[in-house]
């Protein structure tokens, strides 16, 4: 079995997705008809009101009247792609487009809402984002973000729905709840990730511009670390963009390592190349190396070629071993042929003992063969 190296380096790099939830939903079929914005809401006394004056003034004057626990929610466009925002609570499918859950608004089973995309999404994702707001006590405590089929359990609580939401609007409220310190605490339900995750979430450029505020040199690393996070995840094009960026200005290594991954959970063709040029360039050896490991994971000829590179040209040698371990976690008809090429050839010993290591490791036949014919000379 190969040994678990390298795991505890990149935990902080996935806390994220299992703070979000454990369970999947999957679009199974094709959607029944447009969408209205409005989820199926049940147990729940809901009404419906006009957005007249605003999403922040009515979201204010909601939460400002709201002694006993209630909720309000609202739908605005959600950005483009095979996605959804489905609840940690549940086991199903989209069900002729109208079935995630039922997600549970209340109780011990109100787990967070998760992102998915994946191979089995056939379709583009649901056209809408539901944003919801809980507030008890005169104060907004908690914000969940779902895709328009979920279900909706209100657990008995009244329930205000606004028409008319705008995005933009909706971005700019989503915002003040973005806190650093907050981010910097791990575990449970902060509002900051939960905040952040549904403006990404939103289908309209204004997301886009509140990432990039969160990126700026003066925010918390925590913050620039999250909203890198959710610029690969979700951000298409333009997260590519920012990330670009914070990969060539942002100060702190840490930041940059951990936009190496960002970039590897990017579906943009140009964020492969992007990571390619932090693993030759980046001024820290620790973002090389961690620009490798990623790269091992998209595998491909680029990704293969910039790791065998790092092996023979980079100055320093925790990068090389770092490279080297990269080989190894890449398809093994790529890797093991390489790590063997490395073993027999590399100039560097230390680098030759690693990759001699990661064969042995590997219990391929053809690592077997090799040191076989190593003992017999």
């Amino acid at each position: 079995m190969r040994a678990k190296v390298g795991l505890a380096a990149i935990i902080t790099e996935v806390v994220v997705v299992a703070l979000l939830g454990a369970t999947f939903c999957r679009n199974a079929g094709a959607q029944s008809g447009p969408l209205s914005g409005k989820p199926q809401i049940t147990n729940g006394k809901v009404e419906q009101r006009e957005v007249k004056t605003g999403v922040a003034q009515e979201v204010d004057a909601w939460a400002a009247a709201a002694e006993k626990a209630e909720w309000l929610g609202y739908s605005v466009p959600a950005v483009v792609g095979d996605r959804g925002m489905c609840c940690g609570d549940t086991g199903g499918d989209w069900n002729g487009g109208r079935a995630c859950g039922p997600c549970q608004l209340e109780g011990s089973r109100s787990g967070n809402s998760n992102n998915v995309q994946g191979a089995d999404m056939k379709l583009e994702g649901p056209s809408n984002l539901v944003v919801l707001l809980r507030a008890e006590g005169r104060k907004i405590g908690r914000i969940r973000a779902v895709s328009e089929p979920c279900v909706l359990d209100a657990g008995g609580l009244q329930f205000t729905w606004l028409t008319g939401a705008k995005a933009r609007e909706s971005v700019k409220l989503l915002q003040r709840f973005v806190d650093g310190k907050e981010l910097e605490q791990h575990g449970g339900e902060r509002l900051s990730r939960s905040a952040l995750m549904a403006i990404a979430m939103h289908g309209d450029t204004s997301a886009d511009q509140a990432l990039a505020s969160f990126v700026a040199p003066d925010k918390p690393e925590s913050m620039r670390k999250e909203a890198a996070f959710w610029a690969g995840e979700a951000r298409g094009a333009a997260g590519v963009e920012l990330l670009k960026r914070m990969a060539k200005e942002d100060s702190s290594s840490e930041v940059r390592a951990h936009v190496t991954f960002a970039l590897s959970i990017s579906r943009e063709n140009n964020a492969v190349d992007e990571m390619i040029r932090m693993a030759h360039e980046d001024a820290s050896g620790h973002v090389r190396g961690q620009a490798l490991f990623w790269l091992a994971q998209k595998a491909g000829k680029k990704a293969s070629s910039a790791i065998t590179g790092a092996i023979e040209n980079d100055p320093d040698t925790e990068v090389k071993k770092k490279a080297v371990f990269a080989l190894s976690q890449m398809p093994k008809d790529d890797g093991v042929p390489k790590l063997i090429q490395v073993a027999e050839s590399n100039r560097n010993p230390e680098v030759r003992k690693q990759a001699m290591f990661w064969l042995g490791q590997s219990n391929d036949p053809r690592a077997l063969d090799f040191f076989e014919r190593v003992l017999a000379k």
